[in-house]
């Protein structure tokens, strides 16, 4: 009798920790999608103010920070389908998953890859300014944006040249990267990737910023825009920094989801969206002919 009672307790405590596990999962979802759509906003906002005018479209450096934005958008909306597909149990097949696996990792790559041509950007600006002209073009700029994006797919392909055999083996899957992990050589791409890739950026913006730091110092009546400069390059490295915290979401997949329930929602909040949705914040609102134009849009329609 005793032994029952016990057990009737047990399952009734269970459930009441399941009912509190599920309330809390959804107050968390419903919290990350309230500030993706916040975020979403914004970026549709100051996607309007720089695709409806033409003296930011021709700038070099507003089309690198619309081409930031969009990517940005592209990578959020691919991880919170796999994030949600993932906690709720969603089996999808397998190559849906890695094509939605794939542009979420392009695009991850190709941000920090955006912040090092940014920061190149304001160094030619600063440290050449009577040959801006001739080294930051469009056609440059979009040589460079064609450059990141191929250099974002190049390990993607290295990744499905060694997956592709097992591709029809495989049944449909809860979409992750441990699902779509079959052989030990694509962690090792993964994480040489990653090391090599923040690496070469961190050097790129550290190059950049000593470099405009020191015109800032030795010019008397350019010294104005060039602190401007210096101040954007750290900005970058900073958005650089928050990039890199992303890789601790994916860390944290490695925690039994038994042992901290609410870890893997919560990382994925604070270290995935969060940086990405900062950057509108970051860049967009901080420029002053960018918040001009915001304030220009709202004023007009008051």
């Amino acid at each position: 009798m005793g032994n029952s009672r016990a057990i009737s307790n047990n399952a009734t405590d269970a459930l009441a920790q399941d009912k509190i596990v599920l309330n809390v999962k959804t107050g968390l979802v419903v919290l990350t999608l309230i500030c993706f759509s916040c975020f979403l906003y914004t970026i549709i906002v100051l996607l309007h103010i720089f695709f409806s005018s033409p003296h930011l479209k021709d700038n070099v450096r507003y089309v690198f920070f619309a081409h930031m934005l969009m990517n940005d958008t592209v990578y959020l909306v691919s991880s919170l389908f796999l994030f949600l597909g993932a906690i709720y149990k969603q089996y999808i097949p397998v190559p849906a998953c890695y094509l939605v696996y794939t542009v979420a990792t392009v695009t991850f790559r190709v941000t920090p890859y955006n912040l090092a041509v940014m920061s190149l950007e304001r160094y030619l600006a600063i440290c050449f300014p009577l040959r801006q002209g001739e080294l930051v073009t469009m056609r440059k700029a979009v040589a460079a944006i064609g450059g990141m994006w191929t250099l974002g797919l190049i390990p993607n392909l290295a990744d499905f040249i060694t997956f592709s055999p097992f591709i029809g083996m495989l049944q449909p899957v809860v979409c992750s990267q441990g699902a779509l992990t079959v052989r030990p050589e694509q962690g090792t791409i993964r994480f040489y990737t990653y090391i090599l890739t923040f690496t070469l950026v961190a050097l790129v913006i550290l190059f950049t910023y000593v470099k405009v730091l020191l015109v800032a110092r030795s010019i008397g009546s350019n010294k104005s825009s060039a602190l401007k400069a210096s101040k954007t390059v750290m900005l970058h490295a900073f958005q650089l920094l928050l990039c890199m915290t992303s890789l601790l979401s994916s860390m944290v997949d490695t925690y039994p989801l038994n042992y901290i329930k609410y870890l893997p929602l919560s990382s994925f909040l604070l270290f995935t969206c969060l940086p990405r949705f900062l950057c509108p914040l970051i860049y967009g609102l901080r420029d002053e002919v960018m918040r001009k134009y915001v304030k220009k849009m709202y004023s007009a329609k008051h």
